[in-house]
């Protein structure tokens, strides 16, 4: 995770779920945060992805049930142009309404569910008019 920007922003973890968690059924799902706080989009991921750490954000219990495959970045980005670039695309669903968008009114929540058969290239190309960088964890 060294390649993460210090900068503020936005960012998208991919997780996938193999056991489920509370009302969430197993699959792939992409949380969309912001980090616009002291050490930006690096410290903010790293604390997601730490293995330590009390819950604060809901999506805290997902990190912690799953595992975070990639972390998309958006330097400069807003959460919501993620979830928007997103939900364009085919067969996604928003597997509980409000997840992590409790400060947003433009937004039915910051966590989609992806089908299986969207594929990592896909959801990028989505991404590229919002300009991302993708980092392999």
């Amino acid at each position: 995770m060294s390649g993460l920007p210090a900068v503020a922003g936005a960012y998208a973890l991919i997780i996938a779920l193999d056991a489920g968690s509370g009302s969430l059924a197993p699959g792939r799902y992409i949380y969309a945060g912001s980090a616009w706080g002291p050490g930006g989009i690096r410290a903010r991921v790293r604390r997601h992805l730490r293995t330590t750490k009390s819950i604060h954000w809901h999506v805290d219990r997902l990190t912690f049930a799953g595992d975070v495959a990639e972390v998309i970045t958006l330097p400069g980005g807003r959460e919501c142009a993620i979830v928007a670039a997103i939900r364009d695309l085919p067969s996604i669903t928003v597997p509980e309404p409000g997840f992590g968008s409790s400060d947003c009114r433009g937004c039915p929540a910051h966590l989609l569910r992806l089908p299986d058969t969207l594929d990592g290239d896909t959801i990028a190309r989505a991404l590229w008019t919002v300009s991302y960088e993708i980092i392999d964890r």
